[in-house]
């Protein structure tokens, strides 16, 4: 059986199509969007309103939540992180997750034939 993992991206909202995009061309088709809410250790930023200071604790975000096993996870890291990477506070966090198992509610389906 091959190695499933599941990646989820934490990025601006901004790149989610550029990402798509390229997912799409290394041959990821399944993925999952969210809008999320959230801040690093930079805890959100600070702003003003008619002269008054104000933090902003809680971002928004997109979480983009992928499981792979034909396209090698490293391939589909390296790819994110040329699309996500600015250089700037807030491009984003990959997290990667063994998978122990997938199961299709609809055929009963299990393991890469489920993907």
């Amino acid at each position: 059986m091959n190695k499933i993992t599941k990646i989820d991206i934490i990025t601006r909202p901004s790149k989610v199509e550029e990402l798509k995009e390229a997912f799409n061309e290394i041959g990821i088709t399944g993925m999952t969007f969210s809008h999320v809410l959230g801040c690093g250790q930079q805890k959100g930023k600070t702003k003003y309103y008619r002269g008054n200071k104000y933090s902003i604790d809680l971002l928004p975000k997109s979480k983009i939540e992928i499981v792979v096993c034909e396209v090698p996870v490293e391939v589909v890291v390296e790819t994110a992180q040329e699309v996500l990477r600015t250089g700037e506070i807030g491009d984003g966090k990959i997290f990667i997750y063994p998978v122990e198992n997938v199961i299709k509610v609809r055929t009963g389906e299990e393991g890469v034939d489920a993907l």
